[in-house]
């Protein structure tokens, strides 16, 4: 389930405007800090990514399953039952539904469970979720579209980001490369 801050993000992102990729990114985010935080567990960042996509598309968010062939039919599959899952309102149905009584666990046999998984997530490692490994996924992913695909991206970003936010940009890759000659 997604954090309230996190689905406020994304509607503002909707609301400016931006594309379903940027407001998913909202819920991408928020599963890399979990796992950094030690909430859960991921054993890839493609995994934590896939996560916070799904839950992205469960919350609304009109981004499209990937085309046939990019992906296993499974996944594919998953992430139309996601954006479905998505679009249904919230007023489902008026009719009253027979639920089956669950019994519910004595408070001592929940508390042993949450403390065994609280346990298992502090030996699970954190580095799937690292700025090196998200950097490494990013990279991976940039290199499998094509050059001309990179460019559009690259030119659409130069032209929305306006005349002083290039100059800040600019100023702050100087920055980066002085500092980047300093340590060699």
């Amino acid at each position: 389930m997604p954090e309230k801050k996190t689905l406020e993000r994304a509607e503002a992102d909707k609301r400016a405007g931006k594309s379903a990729s940027t407001q998913a990114g909202e819920f991408v985010k928020e599963q890399v800090d979990k796992v950094r935080a030690g909430k859960h567990g991921v054993r890839s960042a493609k995994q934590a990514i896939a996560i916070g996509l799904s839950e992205a598309r469960r919350a609304g968010v009109d981004l499209k399953p990937p085309k046939k062939g990019a992906t296993s039919e499974a996944t594919r599959k998953k992430a139309e039952k996601d954006s479905a899952a998505g679009k249904k309102t919230a007023a489902k149905s008026t009719a009253v539904k027979k639920t089956a009584v669950k019994k519910t666990a004595s408070k001592e046999s929940a508390a042993k469970r949450s403390r065994l998984s609280t346990n298992v997530l502090k030996r699970e490692s954190t580095a799937a979720a690292s700025s090196s490994a998200m950097s490494k996924q990013a990279k991976s992913a940039a290199a499998k579209r094509p050059a001309a695909s990179r460019s559009a991206a690259a030119k659409k970003a130069a032209a929305t980001k306006g005349a002083a936010g290039r100059s800040a940009a600019a100023k702050k890759a100087a920055q980066t490369r002085a500092a980047r000659a300093h340590h060699r």
